[in-house]
């Protein structure tokens, strides 16, 4: 298989399992948890490391920003032999108890972007595989770390969301908005790949703070910036049961 044209990697590269944050400064911070970081390939949003954990060795890989971006990744980690995807994120929360610092594992994506209807109808169900999902749940019970987990809602347009949306996704029990898990969640269903999400929450719509993007971990709250490093600790744990 010839060398991906995104991610600039070649089948054998990389390990069976991939965490993958969208910003490429937070590949280097979870590598910093890792032993033996090597990075393999760095172009454009992309950056590729392989490191292990605890013995298990695992590939991180940035994704950049939004479902178009984390498509690719997915298609091109997938070609190289990845099964296995655990998106290490930050999101903006929607339930007004849901505080900045606190984390999220995500039982599901509602699909408010474009990429996965490219892919499939609206309606089939972007859902993380139950493994993934119970592994990061365990591991967080495991460090006596309390994790929301529910429903979480991807969307494309940042600057763009409304209060009507806002509203809207708050009535349906929706937890946070981020902007990638939907066609994370997607693709690997379609593909009979696993994928899973955790991220920390950098604002509260609800309460009208700090929307979450994957911006750089320096312009975090302090608490989510504390606490990123919490999440990236539970999907590193996770990752040594997968």
């Amino acid at each position: 298989m010839a060398t991906q044209p995104h991610l600039l990697v070649d089948e054998g590269d990389l390990t069976d399992i991939a965490l993958i944050p969208g910003d490429p400064g937070r590949v280097d911070r979870i590598a910093s948890h890792c032993d033996d970081a090597e990075t393999v390939a760095q172009n454009r949003e992309y950056k590729v490391v392989n490191a292990s954990y605890e013995g298990r060795e695992l590939t991180i890989c940035s994704t950049g920003i939004g479902c178009p971006s984390a498509a690719i990744a997915i298609e091109e980690l997938a070609n190289v032999g990845v099964e296995t995807f655990v998106r290490v994120g930050t999101t903006g929360a929607l339930q007004s108890d849901i505080e900045i610092g606190d984390m999220i594992v995500a039982t599901g994506a509602a699909k408010n972007e474009g990429t996965s209807k490219r892919y499939e109808a609206v309606e089939y169900p972007a859902v993380p595989d139950y493994e993934v999902l119970s592994s990061l749940v365990d591991a967080a019970e495991a460090n006596d770390e309390d994790v929301h987990v529910g429903p979480i809602a991807s969307d494309d347009a940042y600057y763009a969301e409304t209060d009507a949306a806002v509203d809207d996704w708050e009535a349906a029990g929706l937890l946070a908005v981020e902007m990638e898990a939907a066609a994370v969640f997607s693709l690997a269903r379609r593909k009979g790949l696993r994928a899973g999400a955790i991220c920390t929450v950098d604002g509260n719509l609800v309460e009208g703070t700090q929307k979450g993007t994957d911006t750089d971990d320096d312009e975090l709250p302090e608490k989510a910036k504390n606490n990123v490093g919490r999440a990236i600790d539970l999907s590193l744990e996770a990752a040594t049961t997968l």
